[in-house]
């Protein structure tokens, strides 16, 4: 029975890893490519655009160079040395914590999730410790409006975390229901 309890669908649905080598394995598989593509748009982007020139790829997306010495979308900037120190620490406890969780779930979609979010946190980071500001190059608009600048860090960001509360709001496998009922 303990075998079976061992491979039976989490509350999810998504069959568990029990292996913590390979919890931490899929994460890195996820994480690593992600950190590197981010880092290497960035680098493109620095070398390819001046700050603030727009090369248009789309009616709504421009690629623009910019610099955010702040939070998410230039919220809450670290105008001061210690104000990037403050976000680096912040930051790293983020990410620490994130990485402890992403492999301590059993669940593999909330593990995926976490590792899209850590991937990005861990590529923003790279930037804040390298330069003191994350580069952004991505540039929606419509109607004249436009979204505050992005990175492919941020994309992984918002897909992860959409991903885990789509998922939390996943109806348990009727195995589950089942079970529960009794």
């Amino acid at each position: 029975a303990r075998n079976s309890e061992r491979h039976a669908p989490t509350q999810s649905g998504a069959r568990p890893v029990t292996s913590l080598a390979l919890r931490a394995g899929r994460n890195l598989a996820i994480l690593l490519p992600i950190v590197v593509a981010d880092q290497a748009s960035k680098w493109m982007a620095a070398i390819a655009l001046a700050q603030g020139e727009a090369i248009e790829l789309l009616p709504f997306a421009n690629l623009r160079l910019g610099f955010n010495k702040g939070i998410s979308f230039g919220l809450f900037p670290a105008g001061s040395a210690t104000g990037v120190v403050v976000l680096i620490g912040l930051t790293t406890l983020i990410v620490a914590g994130l990485a402890v969780w992403s492999v301590a779930t059993r669940n593999g979609r909330e593990g995926i999730a976490l590792s899209l979010i850590l991937g990005g946190a861990i590529g923003n980071l790279v930037d804040r410790v390298r330069a003191g500001m994350v580069t952004d190059f991505i540039d929606l608009h419509a109607a004249g409006h436009h979204w505050p600048t992005f990175n492919l860090a941020d994309v992984a960001i918002t897909l992860g975390a959409a991903w885990l509360v789509l998922d939390a709001f996943r109806p348990a496998p009727r195995s589950m229901q089942a079970a529960d009922a009794q």
